[in-house]
């Protein structure tokens, strides 16, 4: 059996460009954002899915230093852009993380891909009512991205990956796929209460003081632990809501004519 891991990353940004190469004691937040991927039990290989603009070769060169292949595609059709990044693989599952996340828990990434397998799950995702923003998991078989890649026709749709399969799945009431949405195991910190992603200015200030005072190999819950008696870092960002850039897609969204 073959995991492939995919982050997307890509230099352009509508709220903070170049967010990712942010640099925290010498080292950028994508940097170890992969860094932490790797420490992954689950994977068998990582790959980034980047674009095909100017200012990616910003993205390769981080990817060249950690030792990470990757995948140049279009900027608006990510999930033309994830699926070409996988299939040459010819993986049985695909891991979908995004390097907004430099916090990313690789025991997380090893609890979905353990219950997706267990359970033979067409898809899993970290449950956002149960785990911080910034923690962001997915699970899938490859088949199920083949299929959401062939058929998927909305703007939303391929411009976010995944939903085509998660609106499509059990967990969501869909016929077509077997879904389930992980909750963590200590308790609830949910995306609306914590934030450790890296989409506002604000975040930087969060994740920059996270990093220096507890290092880039800490699991989720001791940052998360460090903001519960530092109310003033966490209230920095806590006013930004989750997955934003979805909620606007769906407000603009249509259908493909093809």
């Amino acid at each position: 059996m073959k995991v492939l891991a995919i982050t997307q990353a890509r230099y352009g940004s509508t709220r903070l460009p170049a967010k990712i190469l942010k640099e925290v004691d010498g080292q950028t937040l994508l940097e170890i954002h992969l860094r932490r991927i790797l420490r992954s039990t689950g994977i068998d290989m990582l790959k980034i899915a980047t674009t095909d603009e100017e200012g990616s070769r910003f993205i390769t060169a981080v990817a060249d230093k950690v030792g990470v292949e990757y995948f140049k595609g279009s900027v608006d059709d990510v999930l033309s852009r994830f699926y070409g990044t996988a299939e040459p693989e010819h993986p049985d599952y695909v891991v979908r993380l995004t390097s907004d996340c430099p916090l990313i828990d690789p025991e997380v990434i090893d609890d979905v891909i353990k219950y997706a397998v267990e359970h033979d799950c067409d898809y899993v995702r970290t449950d956002p009512d149960s785990f911080p923003d910034g923690l962001d998991t997915e699970v899938m078989k490859f088949s199920a991205l083949e299929r959401a890649y062939k058929e998927a026709d909305m703007v939303s749709e391929r411009e976010h990956v995944t939903p085509f399969i998660w609106k499509n799945g059990s967990a969501e009431g869909g016929r077509i796929f077997k879904s389930f949405k992980l909750q963590n195991k200590a308790g609830r910190y949910c995306a609306s209460e914590y934030r450790i992603t890296i989409d506002e200015a604000e975040d930087f200030e969060v994740l920059k003081s996270l990093i220096q005072v507890l290092g880039t190999e800490k699991g989720w819950k001791e940052y998360i632990d460090y903001l519960e008696v530092h109310p003033e870092l966490k209230n920095i960002n806590s006013r930004f809501g989750y997955n934003e850039g979805y909620d606007k897609s769906i407000r603009n969204d249509k259908k493909i004519e093809k």
